[in-house]
């Protein structure tokens, strides 16, 4: 038996949804029939498109409450409703937390993934309660372990899976709000943290199911969660990893019987692309 999930005639924002694992998400939805719009702060080098149909750009600082406001008013307005919006957007760079910098930098990490999130999901609020829509926050096996070298952004993405839960309850029954937490995600910018073609399948090969996932799957993971099918699903999170990483001590277990763990259980980059 195959389920169509067929959201024609919804409205979706996705944030951040011009690279990576946001224009995944937005593929996903365009796909299913949704009317997508996406923002980031600099238009993409190509529309992102699915299915013969484009998402709609708008160029927004989401460190801007009034842009974002601006951003889901217009939505609402041009298109008449606004059914979903996923906080997608964020980031961060690989920074130690005793290096000798300004905390600041740590505090704008804060900022784009945690308190970002919280104003769009403000701001979307009104038109979601008309439509009874849902949020769906994009979070990161980095707030369930500890982040060296991303502890500002692993504690921002903790911080936002305890946000989709209050919300979750504050905003019931009218709005419904997920979190889905990527693992490793294969990009356009896998390179940048994985190196060449042999560093990507080797970081892959750490993961039970001996790959990183696709854009799409995420994608896939966040049309569930907006569609019907999930009407009584909120306050949840759905872990979309792959089967985590695999536990140091098999490795260290093996480590003399090489002929029965085919995997490389080393360690894995700190942080994980878009999201």
């Amino acid at each position: 038996m195959s389920i169509t999930l067929d959201l024609t005639g919804r409205v979706v924002a996705v944030t951040g949804g011009t690279r990576g694992v946001g224009a995944g998400i937005a593929r996903a939805f365009l796909r299913a029939g949704a009317q997508v719009l996406v923002c980031a702060r600099r238009p993409p080098a190509e529309p992102v498109q699915e299915a013969g149909r484009k998402a709609g750009f708008t160029a927004v600082d989401l460190r801007d409450p009034a842009a974002v406001t601006a951003f889901l008013d217009a939505a609402a307005d041009r298109y008449g409703r606004l059914d979903v919006l996923v906080n997608n957007a964020g980031g961060t760079p690989f920074r130690l937390l005793g290096a000798a910098e300004d905390a600041a930098r740590h505090l704008r990490v804060l900022e784009l993934n945690l308190l970002a999130p919280l104003t769009a999901s403000l701001a979307a609020l009104p038109h979601l309660r008309r439509s009874r829509g849902s949020v769906i926050m994009i979070g990161s096996v980095s707030g369930t372990r500890p982040s060296p070298g991303t502890a500002a952004y692993g504690a921002a993405k903790a911080g936002l899976a305890n946000l989709a839960a209050s919300m979750a309850v504050e905003w019931a029954p009218d709005v419904r709000v997920n979190t889905v937490v990527p693992g490793m995600v294969r990009t356009e910018l896998s390179h940048l943290h994985y190196g060449d073609e042999a560093g990507v399948a080797a970081v892959g090969a750490t993961v039970p199911l001996g790959r990183l996932a696709e854009p799409e799957e995420i994608g896939a993971a966040c049309l569930f969660l907006a569609s019907p099918q999930a009407g009584y699903i909120t306050g949840a999170a759905l872990t979309v990893h792959g089967g985590g990483e695999r536990p140091a001590f098999l490795a260290a277990a093996t480590a003399n019987h090489p002929a029965t763990d085919t995997h490389d259980a080393s360690g894995t980059p700190g942080t994980t692309e878009e999201n």
